[in-house]
């Protein structure tokens, strides 16, 4: 997987299942969107089953009752629109900064994915304006603190919608109801079941882990390359990343990192099968099939997750018809436990890969262990060369320790003991957000010794091409002074070209792709 820029001329349609990448090209992207003839008629529909049961006097949660322990206060259909109305405004408590921009297009696309899947009994007027926020880019305000799974970031977002709250547009925060006026776009009033469903599901938790995801995952490709970069440059062995060995523990992604290995070694005259006097590296070398691999499988497994989850509805109640029936279902689809597990276990995958690409940073960087210059200076002690970034390395990845605990495993009640048991997936979301943006540092400082290195390497032996590829890329960008200089630059340099995917395009035009 790796960052694919968007082509302004194509528009995605909804309609059927979508998978991350093309939620990247919307979220991060901003590929324009449309709605296809199925997912229109399906909203319709739902919607239309909905109006024709409130005309009986069955009791609906959320649509004739109240809310949460609340559920068994009847509520007129004279108040219907007014119960949405008091939702969203009692509910809007989130706190403290505010989503990103793509954060919230994210949270955006999950609610017209969430509830465009005709269960829900939404108007398609709701998910026609979410549309049209998301094309011309108008992003609400939606406070990050405070959300168990659901509900208050959420509710941010949906008091936009009927001109309150506030947007970013144009580069500025500016009230809604101005934003309105200059775009000519007339307020909503929420009807019945449209407030619920709006701060309803896993929206807001499985769209930051989406986020998360897809930047780990291309951060734990990029891993193997800067371990490759750093494996050559520590004249590594490459009999550990050999086919027989990994035939005998048959984990496909052990194996299909050993293959990487070897594909962006291949022709070194650095990394050898065997070495003329020792016998075996260091286990952050030698092992780096074993443990990228296990973490690769932890965030494949995470993916699976996540795509059924972005394709499915969450909301509650739900509205079921079929050909025998129709009915109001309240059950617990908006629980985040699937996703909150999955980022959970993501959170503690990507803090392994830090933890190992910190050690064969100092591996680089220790002359005692390189055979270089100290800190890969050339003049150590005027010049400090590349000691503190491993202090970086140290302080991020204590950090990541402690985002690594997990979020699920907490339970605090809420709504009078009506949720007597919470899921608490959006925290986990949230934190694996921050974790894959610390992981990019980390792989970006390895990689900046892994440059660093090359003035100190024989000149009568030549890198892998994928590696001299790297290289050359880092030269074109980076220049190595024999003084001490600034390298918070450099350090920001490489990690933007970990994330957006740069690194993975220099190899994978190369060496064709990853596994």
């Amino acid at each position: 997987m790796k960052a694919t820029y968007q082509d302004e001329t194509m528009t995605i349609q909804l309609g059927d299942k979508i998978d991350i990448e093309t939620f990247i090209q919307i979220a991060r992207f901003k590929a324009p969107l449309e709605f296809s003839e199925h997912y229109v008629a399906r909203v319709k529909k739902s919607r239309a089953v909905l109006e024709d049961m409130m005309s009986s006097d069955e009791p609906m949660y959320g649509i004739t009752t109240g809310f949460g322990a609340l559920c068994s206060e009847k509520i007129s259909q004279q108040q219907t629109a007014e119960l949405q109305e008091n939702l969203i405004l009692s509910h809007a408590v989130s706190v403290g900064e505010p989503l990103n921009e793509e954060q919230a297009r994210a949270c955006m696309l999950m609610i017209l994915q969430n509830l465009g899947q005709g269960y829900s009994g939404v108007r398609f007027e709701v998910l026609e304006r979410i549309r049209q926020f998301l094309n011309l880019n108008l992003v609400p305000w939606m406070p990050r603190e405070g959300s168990v799974g659901y509900l208050a970031p959420e509710a941010h977002l949906a008091l936009t919608l009927t001109g309150r709250g506030q947007l970013y547009y144009q580069g500025e925060l500016r009230a809604t109801r101005d934003v309105f006026a200059a775009e000519n776009i007339p307020a909503l009033q929420l009807q019945a079941k449209e407030g619920l469903a709006l701060i309803s599901g896993t929206t807001s938790t499985t769209a930051l882990a989406t986020l998360a995801l897809y930047d780990l995952q291309n951060a734990a490709k990029s891993a193997d390359i800067i371990a490759a970069l750093s494996l050559e440059s520590l004249e590594g062995i490459l009999i550990a990343f050999d086919e027989r060995v990994m035939k005998v523990r048959p984990h496909p992604e052990q194996a299909q990192t050993a293959s990487n290995i070897r594909r962006l070694l291949k022709d070194s005259e650095l990394a050898l099968l065997k070495h003329p006097t020792k016998l075996q590296d260091a286990l952050s070398l030698r092992c780096i099939p074993q443990l990228h691999g296990a973490a690769k499988k932890v965030l494949n497994d995470a993916l699976i997750t996540i795509e059924i989850e972005m394709n499915a509805c969450c909301d509650n109640p739900i509205v079921w018809h079929d050909q025998n029936r129709q009915e109001i279902i309240s059950a617990c689809n908006p629980d985040s436990s699937y996703v909150g597990l999955a980022m959970d276990t993501a959170a503690i995958a990507a803090t392994n890969l830090a933890k190992m690409s910190e050690r064969r940073n100092n591996r680089l960087i220790d002359g005692s262990l390189s055979g270089f210059s100290y800190f890969l200076i050339r003049q150590p002690g005027l010049n400090s060369g590349l000691m503190i970034p491993q202090y970086t390395q140290a302080a991020l990845l204590n950090d990541m320790r402690i985002l690594s605990h997990p979020a699920t495993i907490d339970n605090t009640p809420t709504c009078g003991n009506q949720e007597d048991y919470v899921a608490m997936g959006y925290n986990a979301s949230k934190k694996a957000i921050s974790i894959a943006d610390k992981l990019e540092y980390i792989l970006a400082i390895e990689l900046l010794s892994g440059y660093y290195a090359h003035q100190f390497l024989p000149k009568d032996k030549k890198r892998s091409p994928a590696m001299q590829a790297i290289i050359l890329a880092l030269e074109k960008r980076i220049k190595i002074s024999d003084q001490d200089t600034y390298l918070y630059s450099f350090i920001n340099e490489i990690k933007g070209m970990i994330h957006d995917g740069m690194l993975l395009n220099i190899i994978e035009d190369k060496i064709e792709k990853l596994d």
